[in-house]
């Protein structure tokens, strides 16, 4: 070349062209460079003159500059950015060295104006086309472990890693591993996530001075979910199917793409391990089941095995699902019944289901007969189990209902096995569908009397009939009357010697030889005696009473329920009670006991509720006078309580009217005269109630609130997690009101789901009988648990007053067990808190409760309490005295036989009866103080109270027989030891017996105490008796023995052998018994006018008087009266007289 022009400064080399230095394809070099001035937009244009002017500039200057680098071309100028200003160029060049690029940057300043303010150490060539980038696996997962590499031709100082604009630094997830040597640089990731997605950057930076040299490159990393798909996620599967031991069962899992690394295998985990064999197709693993019956045990059936598939990329990613099989078992169900497949009408029978798998879901019954398939929801008849798996349905009455074929089904999962037996139920009429005529009758002697049993003439006919007279049968004619069929006997009686009542019955025996008998004609035999009345009814004698059924000829039946009772008054039949059931009431009566024995009673029920609620709204004028027709409904209730309902508000509704219908003003003369009765209706329809509201099911997760007139029920469903109280309020139409709270506390221990319904009566409390002089003072109030609770429970109610000037009130609940189950008020487990208007009470239990108050007796009571305290005060210490006394004369007043018996006899009546006035005046001051006393120990108390003050009379007795023997047997000598061994076993043994004899017959009736005091009952089982009788027979047994003491002692005998010490001493217990016997006679006498109603306060203050003093007159009258204890006294006072006297 040549020399065109002077450079600026130093040589100015002229660029070579590619031809003149035959170099071959010259490589472009991308720089940039950094001129520290402010940028200006016109470098943006191109077409500006600044941007010419820049580009001219520093071109020059880089061809000047770069010109000397080996196969040189040029140097272009190719924009500028801003960040100072940089100035992006490319250089066309042979291959050049790190070093000589390095040398020319320095150059460039040379050939450039200083004003551009070049700096020189800004000097940056980028490389991107010469890094070998490669990424391993090509398909990654998730999971996997991913390797980046790098890989440049030239060294390098140092290299760095992104993702995306963010610098990678090694951690837990990242390593990195870079080779100087070879050039190159690893990244690797693992357990790579879809996040880790995205491009990947290496840069590879060698820098000096006045150039850095980078290398960059840069690709994209896609991570893939991997997705296993099972082709079941549960499977339930029939091992004893004969299609699946043929086929078995496949499993199979996929991903979505094909890897030839994939790995498979497959877990089995569970309590039946049936394996399989492993199938590999393309992204596909099956597992092939061979299933075999013996590998799955009847007991196993609904046992789940988990299969899992586990598929791996060979990278790092593995992923894995699972398929439940659940394993169940065609069940072998055979069905047997009690009765060989037949019944007759009105027998029980049952039907047994068994199966030989027990993990069964549930178990469904159900009858079809002709065309129609009933199901049999009855939960009181069917009772199932799974160890061993069965189920009884048990029958107690049948009916042609229960005829059919039994289809018994066990449910597992969508697996039914079944069973069928077919059941005949063969016609018999029930007992209560036969009519019996006459049903109390007088007969003559060798006078034919027609007897005759009556069924409907609709019924089946082919029954073989006959009358059983004192157990001889006897054949009957049969005959159509109007609706009914009649079997007739004429029955004479023979044997007449006396009068007596000769019982007969009619038997109907049907085609298979099963019976049934009517109920007992009674004939009262009247031997030589008047006749006053004798017409079609009957014969009888004046005041005769003749019992006949109630026939009506509109009824279908031809006859109704009940009875009509005459009299014979002044030679004339007259009906004194009328005990026949209303047509629409018999009728709901029979229907009644067809639901309950019916397979489909609950959801008969309703429709019948509503039934019961109208026929007994349309026939109120009729049953408001008739005890029958409301004992008749009341019966009604208490059966169809036994139903368990659903919680509908118009079944609940219909329930509880017909309850408010029967309770009404208007039939308290039919309640009246059901309680003279002593049936327990009254009693019985509150039961019925309280059955009905525990079986309450609910419908949605509630029970509504329902009302009528004079009863109201509210309720609520326990749920999970409860945190509020049960606090319920009622109102009455008498402005009376109740309120039941149960913390939240005793409700959590309920199980979910269960319910609490409480019914408030605002009438029934008043018609239950009340044999005391309180009172039902409130409403009354019943609370129910559908949850079974043994353990106590609190509850808290409180009662507003109907009658504020009754005082003394007690909280007491109907406790049905008592009076010979017909019930009455108790207090145990409650607790009274007056508050004025209002009685709050506190009970630890949950029934029908109410308060009971009296009429204002408080001056009279504490009166009585007043003379009871100081009473026995007095008694105790005076029996102490006695015992003392006893203990420090006992040497002196025992030398002989007589004495000494005597006086362990006065020492035990004195023992035992301080131990017994202990005992009462500890339960007396418990009481006084209205502490709740356990049922435990009042039982206690009263056991002890009854023995040691039977001991107390058996003791007086044994010192009246002694006396009795050392007088009348004169000539009989008797050793002290068997005397004293008599007296002890009359003394204690006597007691023992008595007492524990009455505490195991009352006990389990509930009757050995009194409700309100721990004393012996009286009202429900009089076991007092077991007290006062002894008491009386022992008094009157002493009064006798004092009486022939006095005249024996009046009128000695001659020959009498007794010394006159031995006279002196038989003549003060003669005295003793005589003033002791009478007055323990007396005050138990007064006690037992005590129970009596009504009795005057002036006998229960004379009864605490003379009661509480027992103590002070066995030590006035038994120590203090007897001479020798005088003497000993005074013997023994001045022998200490003496001693002190000598020690002085």
């Amino acid at each position: 070349g040549y020399m065109q022009k002077m450079p600026f400064y130093g040589p100015y080399c002229e660029p070579q062209t590619e031809e003149s230095c035959g170099m071959g394809e010259p490589i472009v070099m991308n720089m940039s460079v950094r001129l520290d001035s402010d940028f200006q937009d016109d470098l943006k244009d191109s077409s500006s003159l600044l941007y010419q002017k820049y580009k001219a500039d520093l071109e020059r200057a880089f061809n000047a500059s770069y010109r000397c680098l080996p196969g040189f071309v040029s140097a272009t100028v190719t924009g500028f950015s801003p960040g100072s200003v940089f100035v992006n160029f490319e250089v066309r060049t042979g291959a050049a060295s790190f070093t000589q690029v390095g040398d020319s940057n320095r150059a460039v300043p040379q050939f450039l104006d200083s004003s551009y303010q070049l700096n020189q150490f800004t000097f940056t060539r980028v490389i991107t086309d010469q890094t070998n980038f490669t990424v391993k696996p090509s398909n990654i997962f998730e999971g996997d472990t991913v390797r980046l590499t790098c890989e440049i031709n030239s060294t390098f100082s140092n290299v760095t890693w992104y993702h995306f604009d963010q610098t990678i630094s090694a951690g837990s997830q990242y390593s990195i591993e870079t080779v100087l040597a070879s050039r190159r640089s690893t990244l690797k990731i693992t357990n790579v996530t879809t996040k880790d997605s995205g491009s990947y950057s290496c840069v590879f930076i060698m820098s000096s001075l006045y150039h850095t040299e980078i290398h960059n490159a840069t690709e994209t990393v896609s991570v893939l979910p991997l997705h296993v798909t099972p082709n079941f996620e549960d499977i339930d599967v029939t091992c004893n199917s004969p299609e699946v031991q043929a086929k078995g069962l496949r499993l199979s899992c996929c991903i979505d793409r094909h890897l030839t690394s994939l790995k498979v295998s497959w877990k089995v985990n569970g309590t039946i391990s049936i394996t399989g064999v492993t199938i590999l197709s393309g992204n596909c693993t099956e597992y092939q089941l061979n299933i075999n019956e013996s590998l799955c045990p009847p007991e196993k059936s609904g046992a789940v095995t988990t299969y899992t598939c586990e598929m791996e990329t060979g990278h790092g990613a593995r992923r894995a699902r699972s398929i439940g099989v659940t394993y169940l078992r065609k069940a072998h169900v055979t069905l047997s019944s009690s009765t060989n497949s037949t019944v007759s009408e009105g027998y029980g029978f049952n039907v047994t289901c068994e199966s030989d798998v027990s993990n069964y879901d549930s178990i469904s019954w159900k009858i079809q007969s002709g065309n129609g398939t009933k199901t049999v929801d009855c939960d009181m008849c069917i009772k199932s189990s799974k160890f061993p798996p069965m189920s009884v349905l048990t029958v107690k009455s049948a009916s042609q209902d229960w005829r059919g074929t039994y289809i018994c089904t066990f449910s597992q999962k969508n697996l039914d096995s079944s069973a069928n037996i077919t059941m005949e139920v063969i016609s018999l009429p029930l007992k209560q569908n036969i009519l019996i005529d006459p049903i109390r009758t007088s007969i003559q002697c060798q006078v034919p009397h027609a007897l005759e049993c009556c069924i409907s003439a609709k019924t089946v006919r082919d029954y073989r009939v006959t009358f059983v007279v004192q157990k001889n049968e006897f054949q009957v004619e049969k005959k159509k009357r109007d609706n009914l069929l009649c079997y007739t006997y004429n029955h004479t009686e023979k044997e007449c010697n006396e009068e007596k009542e000769v019982v007969a019955y009619c038997k109907f025996i049907n085609r298979i030889g099963q019976a049934v008998d009517s109920e007992h004609i009674r004939l009262h035999l009247i031997p030589g005696k008047k006749i006053s009345c004798s017409d079609s009814l009957g014969i009888g004698t004046e005041n005769a009473i003749l019992i006949k059924p109630c026939c009506d000829v509109k009824n279908p039946k031809g006859f109704t329920r009940g009875n009509t009772t005459y009299k014979c008054i002044n030679s004339s039949w007259m009906v004194s009670r009328n005990d026949c059931l209303s047509g629409p009431i018999n009728d709901l009566l029979s229907s009644a006991e067809s639901l309950v024995s019916s397979p489909e009673a609950k959801a008969e029920l309703p429709s019948y509720l509503a039934q019961l609620k109208e026929q007994t709204k349309m026939e109120l004028t009729t049953i408001k006078n008739s005890s029958a027709n409301v004992g008749a409904i009341v019966t009604i209730l208490d059966m169809v309580s036994s139903i368990p309902a659903e919680a509908e508000e118009l079944t609940m509704q219909n329930f509880l009217s017909t309850v408010d219908l029967i309770v009404d003003d208007s039939t308290t003369k039919a309640w009246e005269d059901l309680n003279k009765e002593k049936t327990g209706q009254s009693s019985l329809l509150l039961q019925s109630v309280e059955n009905f509201s525990s079986r309450l099911q609910p419908v949605n997760n509630t029970i509504p609130s329902v009302s009528a007139n004079t009863v109201q029920l509210q309720g609520v469903v326990v749920k999970e997690n409860n945190n509020t109280d049960y606090n319920k309020n009622f109102h009455s139409a008498e402005n009376l009101t109740v309120n039941v709270l149960i913390s939240e506390t005793e409700i959590q221990t309920l199980t979910q789901n269960s319910t609490i319904v409480s019914v408030m009566y605002s009438k029934l409390g008043h018609i239950l009988p009340q044999e005391t002089f309180e009172y039902v003072n409130g409403l009354l109030i019943t609370t129910t648990l559908s949850s079974n609770r043994s353990q106590k429970f609190d509850v808290n109610m409180t009662f507003a007053k109907k009658d504020f000037s009754l005082k003394m009130p007690k909280c007491v609940f109907w406790n049905f067990t008592l009076n010979n189950h017909r019930g009455d008020w108790d207090n145990h487990g409650c607790t009274p808190t007056d508050l004025g208007d209002y009685v709050i009470c506190s009970c630890n239990h949950l029934t029908s409760f109410s308060i009971l108050m009296s009429p204002d007796r408080t001056s009279e009571l504490i009166f009585e309490n007043y003379i009871s305290c100081v009473g026995l005060a007095i008694s105790i210490v005076s029996l102490v005295v006695c015992i003392i006394i006893e203990s420090l004369v006992w040497k002196y007043v025992t030398n002989n036989t007589t004495s000494y018996i005597s006086h362990v006899c006065i020492l035990n009546i004195a023992t035992s009866l301080l131990i017994a006035d202990v005992w009462f005046i500890v339960t007396t001051s418990i009481t006084d103080q209205n502490q709740q006393m356990s049922r435990d120990i009042c039982i206690m108390a009263t056991f002890f109270i009854h023995f040691f003050y039977l001991c107390v009379f058996f003791w007086m007795l044994s010192l009246g027989l002694i006396l009795f023997y050392r007088l009348v047997f004169i000539l009989h000598n008797t050793s002290k030891s068997a005397q004293k061994a008599v007296a002890f076993c009359l003394g204690y043994v006597c007691p023992f017996v008595i007492a524990v004899t009455t505490i195991a017959v009352t006990l389990p009736k509930n009757s050995y105490t009194r409700k309100n005091v721990c004393w012996l009952n009286w009202n429900d089982s009089k076991a007092l008796l077991a007290f006062v009788i002894p008491a009386l027979i022992i008094v009157a047994t002493n009064l006798f023995i004092a009486a022939v003491v006095i005249i024996k002692i009046l009128r000695p005998t001659i020959g009498d052998r007794s010394s006159g010490q031995e006279r002196k001493s038989l003549f003060q217990i003669g005295k003793s018994v005589a003033i002791l016997t009478p007055l323990l006679g007396l005050t138990w006498g007064f006690g037992l006018a005590t129970i009596i109603n009504s009795s005057h306060p002036a006998v229960h203050i004379l009864f605490s008087l003379l009661n509480a003093l027992q103590g002070l007159f066995i030590l006035v009258f038994g120590t203090l009266w007897d001479k020798k204890i005088q003497e000993a006294l005074l013997k023994r006072n001045s022998s200490s007289k003496w001693s002190s006297q000598q020690s002085k």
